[in-house]
């Protein structure tokens, strides 16, 4: 795997020389800082709660105190219904206004008010100023009784994928999760939680987040985000060439170092590998030539570079053999064909 450097590069030909980087400690800590400045990105979530505001499709409770002429048994709701769930016999119901597609909502004496976008308690003081005009001093109670306008979706490794409705509790990315059964410990990998707002998408790695002290609830969804939970056979590194024990190994908790992915194939074979030949091929975007990194693993330092070096899924560790090695193969593989000659040559004589 000699690549030859002054091969010319194509990111589509079968036989591209891809360009080849030295693995130094100037190129670990690039590649620390360009991952600090991922992390730094997931900050963008982070956002204080809100209080819910009301949207064309929920479902409001209006109760005005002492004056039962104003809720019209003709417009209540169980708590079921509301929420399109079979209802039950003991579900009691309350007077609701469904917020129309246009954001109003029509009641008595006060007439058609524009509700969507308002808090709750703000709504109450928007229709009790209104009553005002008929009622002394109305004393009144308003409640979202079913969030039907807001939502987020949660796909994946969890225990129960669907669309999760927004309501008064802040829905954050640890609350979302916890609603749709959580992550699942034997397939999913929650070092690589996807959030989708948008045409923007970031990843959330959980683990690392605690480890530096960062609560993943600051981490706020919006109306709309898509959550997807990436499975754990995706984050997997494939060590092959001349180690003790080529195998595909899973990231733990979304990291690997080098150092790690060749200690636990086994290390280097020391009676075939060219300890200065070992290289990281990563895949890289559609139409763009992979990334591919050498490592001269006989300097002094190379364990130390090694461990700094931090994999990513689907990397491709590879260790070359020694030229000897190679040379030797290829007699071996000429060496039985000629076998049946020396024999036939046996025979005649």
């Amino acid at each position: 795997m000699y690549f030859d450097k002054q091969a010319p590069v194509s990111a589509i030909g079968p036989d591209a020389v891809p360009k080849i980087t030295p693995i130094t400690m100037d190129l670990v800590r690039e590649l620390r800082n360009n991952s600090r400045r991922d992390n730094e990105n997931v900050e963008e979530l982070f956002a204080a709660p809100q209080p819910y505001r009301v949207g064309p499709g929920d479902i409001i409770s209006v109760v005005v105190w002492d004056h039962p002429e104003l809720v019209f048994p003709t417009q209540t709701y169980s708590i079921g219904q509301a929420y399109e769930l079979p209802s039950t016999g003991g579900s009691p119901n309350v007077p609701g206004y469904v917020v129309s597609p246009h954001g109003d909502i029509q009641f008595p004496y006060a007439g058609v008010m524009k509700v969507a976008g308002k808090t709750a308690n703000e709504v109450r003081d928007q229709i009790a100023k209104a009553l005002s005009r008929v009622v002394r001093d109305p004393q009144m109670t308003v409640r979202v009784l079913a969030f039907r306008s807001q939502r987020v979706y949660v796909d994946g490794e969890v225990k129960t994928p669907g669309m999760l409705p927004i309501d008064d509790a802040p829905m954050t990315l640890v609350e979302a999760l916890n609603r749709a059964g959580g992550v699942l410990t034997q397939t999913g990998d929650s070092s690589r939680i996807r959030v989708t707002r948008g045409e923007r998408s970031w990843y959330i790695n959980m683990p690392a987040l605690l480890a530096k002290g960062v609560d993943p609830s600051r981490i706020l969804l919006r109306n709309g985000d898509i959550v997807r939970v990436e499975q754990r056979e995706d984050s997997k590194v494939f060590v092959t060439g001349e180690v003790l024990r080529p195998t595909a190994l899973l990231m733990r908790n979304g990291r690997m170092t080098l150092n790690e992915a060749l200690g636990d194939a086994g290390g280097v074979n020391p009676s075939s590998a060219s300890a200065d030949q070992i290289y990281v091929i990563r895949k890289t975007t559609a139409g763009e030539e992979p990334k591919v990194f050498h490592l001269d693993g006989s300097s002094p330092v190379a364990l130390a570079i090694a461990e700094g070096f931090e994999l990513e899924p689907k990397d491709v560790v590879y260790v070359d053999a020694r030229e000897l090695v190679r040379w030797s193969r290829v007699i071996n593989l000429l060496i039985p064909s000629t076998q049946p000659v020396i024999g036939t040559a046996g025979v005649v004589r």
